[in-house]
């Protein structure tokens, strides 16, 4: 006989009706994956099942730890006591033991690895994790590349990338919570988060946030971002991922919160500024003087990506008194033969970029750059000699292009690339007027976006005290202070200097 407790049906009794319910679960015996094992307890003398998902589990691991003690022990002190408890604390060798109470918490410990064990007589179950799934290894990061610092990038296991920002960040307070999402195909999200650092309010929030999520799927981390985020129609975007464990870390010790999902080779940071968009994973790898020196190029490079094509369109087209006349006659003389307006000539070469690029990611590895570099040579040099477009322009377009790579974070690179085409249909029809418009209304809409409660100008407007880490920053041991944006619990970091003798 099975009951229902808040809606959940509670295990049987009886091996044969829990066994039954199972089976029609899991669609078996149409779904071979699903592996049963009937065997005798010898110490107690009961039937018993042990169940299992063939390739989410490991076999090795089951026989040598589960299976083969259940058959094989023949004594034990748990005469008269609940039957679980022998099996949990004394027969199975496997010391990850925890007790199921309904068909929704087997089912979903089955679908994650974990093996069930049912016993005669007993409403309950134990699951123990045994996960089997097939992994990479650890491998160098492929978007953030470093000079200096670790070579070491997450993969798609969950445990392995908890295990990973362990090693970086070897922190007693460090905690790591399993929440579920997905009601179809169940999925464990991992929250990751330094408990005496993090603001409480962020991460009861964050948790709210996943457990709200009601979808039949959620497969992978960037799929969650989706579901997560207070702005889903906005091209700013609201977290960050990173694919290096040493970066994560130290994000956690900012006071920041991470997402670990299976099958997702990075982590999400959760709350972030359009300073951390901005940073690298190497820039406290270097000295400071050096990083600096990366940030300026980096900071010129966002405007030059954004603003360059836009200005070069209302220069050319209503502002030509603002050009030397000599460049203006250079100018002229190269358009001269050009038979479209300069508008649709920078789309056309905008357009071609955008083409090459997309093409140089989506063909094989081995020959995706040299799909990249020739092609942007032989587009450029025959638009040019088919006076299709000016020679200035390929200039313009190349520069724009290459600004748009030093932006680290992909998705701030994608919001850059949409907003300059915006600055260019503004600009070819309203000039400079056009264009300070767009940047004013720009930034006054990221004066009052957040993320996850965090504005995302902070720490400088509304402004905080904070470490010096924002535009630039300063030699690590200046560094005392955590982002007090973040509200965290303790603000100081307290570096020290090893003082001249």
């Amino acid at each position: 006989m099975t009951t229902q407790t808040d809606g959940k049906t509670e295990l049987s009794t009886r091996l044969s009706a829990n066994l039954d319910r199972i089976k029609r679960d899991f669609a078996y015996p149409s779904n071979e994956a699903l592996i049963i094992r009937n065997l005798v307890v010898a110490s107690l003398k009961c039937d018993a099942a042990v169940l299992y998902l063939e390739g989410t589990a490991d076999v090795n691991e089951i026989e040598k730890r589960i299976i083969e003690p259940l058959i094989e022990r023949t004594n034990t002190s748990f005469k008269n006591g609940n039957p679980l408890d022998a099996v949990r604390l004394e027969i199975v060798t496997h010391r990850t033991g925890k007790t199921a109470c309904t068909f929704d918490a087997i089912n979903e410990g089955l679908l994650n690895g974990w093996t069930i064990v049912l016993v005669e007589g007993v409403n309950q179950a134990l699951k123990f994790e045994t996960r089997g799934f097939e992994t990479r290894q650890v491998s160098e990061p492929i978007v953030e590349h470093v000079i200096r610092g670790p070579k070491e990038a997450f993969t798609e296991s969950a445990a392995i990338n908890r295990s990973l920002v362990r090693k970086y960040l070897r922190d007693r307070h460090l905690v790591a919570e399993t929440l579920t999402v997905g009601d179809r195909s169940v999925s464990e999200v991992t929250i990751m988060y330094v408990k005496d650092l993090a603001d409480p309010n962020i991460v009861d929030s964050i948790k709210q946030r996943i457990r709200a999520v009601r979808t039949d799927a959620v497969l992978t981390l960037p799929m969650l971002e989706q579901y997560l985020d207070d702005h889903p129609y906005s091209l700013v975007p609201s977290s960050l991922n990173t694919e290096r464990p040493d970066r994560a870390s130290a994000f956690l010790l900012e006071g920041h919160v991470i997402l670990l999902m299976e099958n997702s080779p990075a982590a999400l940071v959760l709350p972030i500024t359009i300073w951390s968009l901005l940073h690298s994973a190497e820039d406290h790898y270097m000295r400071w003087a050096y990083s600096n020196f990366m940030r300026i190029i980096r900071l010129l490079a966002l405007f030059v990506a954004v603003m360059t094509p836009s200005v070069y369109i209302a220069v050319a087209t209503f502002h030509e008194e603002m050009i030397p006349t000599d460049l203006l006659l250079a100018i002229a003389a190269t358009r001269e033969k050009v038979p479209f307006p300069a508008l649709l000539e920078v789309l056309l070469m905008e357009f071609a970029f955008e083409l090459v690029r997309e093409a140089a990611i989506r063909v094989p590895t081995v020959i995706g750059p040299t799909i990249g570099i020739v092609g942007a040579l032989i587009l450029g040099q025959a638009a040019v000699e088919a006076n299709i477009i000016s020679p200035i322009l390929v200039v313009i377009v190349a520069m724009t292009g290459i600004s748009s790579f030093t932006i680290p974070e992909p998705s701030l690179n994608f919001a850059v690339r949409i907003t300059r085409f915006i600055l260019l249909f503004v600009g070819s029809f309203l000039g400079f007027f056009g264009i300070a418009l767009v940047i004013a209304c720009l930034l006054a809409y990221l004066t009052t976006y957040s993320s996850y409660g965090v504005p995302f100008l902070s720490p400088l407007t509304p402004h905080y005290r904070s470490s010096a880490d924002m535009i630039l920053r300063m030699p690590v041991h200046k560094e005392r202070m955590r982002p007090l944006n973040l509200n965290p619990q303790d603000s100081v970091r307290r570096p020290e200097r090893i003082k001249k003798r």
